[in-house]
């Protein structure tokens, strides 16, 4: 990008002009003037030109390796965008917890709502045979600002949960854990009756709960930070604690049980639609779950799509952002282009997402945007989180077409500061013109 040569070098004596990255811990005396890393956290970053002695510097420093990571990220996405290299005073840190990309990717190969060709994950030849392309995605992912990734489709193959697969998640995340990327796993609710370990998979059965609780520390031996789970359940066909007349909150914590021994979290979808047909479709989801708020346990979050329908190209926002006060909610876009002319059309989506997270519900008065909700601003929420249906295949151009990937970008721009705005990133890519 400088059409130079740049050395690199782990020496005290510097030269004018050098780039000093690292901790507070590695980095050099002179490097931690001013920094003031405290308010960061553990992926935060500041990168600073300073003047030291008569020589110039530029520093990148944060609190952990990963917020160092970020912070080179950073320091080149300046560069590219035009910022002058000896000019630099930029510091971030992610305003939400749980960034994460949802792969609806099967384990045949084949992705539901994907245009870009067949899966990523070559369940075939993992764990022995590693792809360049995982940690090429894994170093994209970090660069936009996602730090989480649910590998496989919400309509979940129980399969996903036999040791074979999991040794091959397992591998991927030892692959995505340097660039700070965690993984996740959809499951099927009825996998203790699915793949023939129990007759039931009642969540009101203590077998049931046993048998999870025996899966989940089975995932940790092999993923110590493994993120946790996501469900889709009652929903569209798919299984869950409705089939024993047990409600949403009762599936939700026996499976938030199991996990929260370990520190992970279990995302529930509130997708759910057809459960009473006397309900009218928008607002379905939030006769279902407002009446369970305040019910769920401490490490669960609802998963809400955008709208109350399905991710349809105009449809206002999801009502449950506002109303269900008492459970963290979790936001739920749709990067893929199931509604918007699949692959074949070009849509930016980030002003979309844009005027999504600055509705404001008026939940609690005036400037309760659905931005300040899903970051715990307007209503508690110990853990926050932002997610998107992932537009990723095998295409060459990874999305299906080279402007498809400014979907995934500004998502993750998003993602890391849901106040940023989707023009400035169109600013950045370079399509005013369009």
């Amino acid at each position: 990008m400088l059409v130079k040569c740049v050395p690199v070098a782990n020496e005290s004596a510097f030269p004018d002009g050098s780039v000093l990255v690292g901790t507070p811990e590695t980095l050099p005396a002179v490097a931690k003037l001013d920094l003031a890393l405290s308010d960061l956290g553990r992926e935060g970053y500041r990168v600073r030109s300073l003047t030291h002695e008569g020589r110039q510097v530029t520093v990148i420093a944060a609190n952990t390796d990963i917020g160092v990571l970020h912070g080179c990220f950073a320091f080149l996405r300046h560069i590219q965008t035009g910022g002058d290299p000896a000019l630099i005073d930029l510091g971030s840190a992610p305003k939400l917890d749980l960034r994460l990309l949802n792969h609806w990717d099967n384990l045949d190969g084949s992705v539901e709502r994907g245009y870009a060709g067949y899966t990523i994950w070559d369940w075939w030849t993992l764990p022995d045979y590693v792809n360049r392309r995982y940690i090429d995605y894994a170093r994209a992912n970090a660069s936009a600002g996602i730090n989480g990734t649910v590998l496989n489709n919400v309509n979940a193959a129980p399969e996903i949960l036999t040791s074979r697969y999991l040794e091959k998640a397992a591998k991927l995340a030892d692959i995505f854990r340097p660039y700070g990327l965690k993984v996740f796993l959809s499951v099927n609710f009825a996998s203790p009756s699915a793949l023939g370990a129990l007759e039931t998979s009642d969540p009101a059965n203590p077998a049931v709960l046993g048998w999870w609780k025996e899966k989940v520390s089975e995932i940790y031996r092999l993923i110590p930070d493994f993120g946790g789970f996501l469900v889709k359940a009652n929903s569209e066909g798919q299984p869950g604690p409705g089939d024993y007349g047990r409600s949403h909150a009762e599936g939700a914590n026996m499976l938030a049980d199991a996990l929260a021994p370990h520190g992970g979290i279990l995302i529930w979808r509130a997708f759910v639609y057809a459960s009473d047909p006397g309900t009218d479709r928008a607002t379905e989801a939030l006769s279902e779950f407002k009446p369970l708020d305040g019910t769920f346990r401490n490490n669960v979050l609802l998963q809400v799509k955008n709208g109350p329908i399905d991710f349809q190209p105009r449809e206002p926002v999801s009502p449950a952002f506002g109303q269900i006060t008492q459970t963290p909610l979790v936001m739920e876009f749709q990067i893929t282009k199931e509604y918007l002319g699949q692959a074949t059309h070009l849509a930016y989506l980030g002003p979309v997402f844009e005027e999504v997270l600055k509705f404001d519900t008026f939940a609690r008065g005036a400037g309760s945007t659905v931005s300040r909700i899903i970051k715990g601003e307007v209503f508690p929420q110990p853990v926050t989180g932002i997610a998107a249906v992932a537009n990723i295949g095998t295409d060459r151009d990874w999305t299906g077409g080279t402007f498809n990937q400014a979907n995934w970008y500004v998502f993750g721009r998003m993602a890391w500061d849901p106040d940023e705005t989707g023009r400035r990133h169109r600013r950045r890519l370079g399509q005013d013109d369009l």
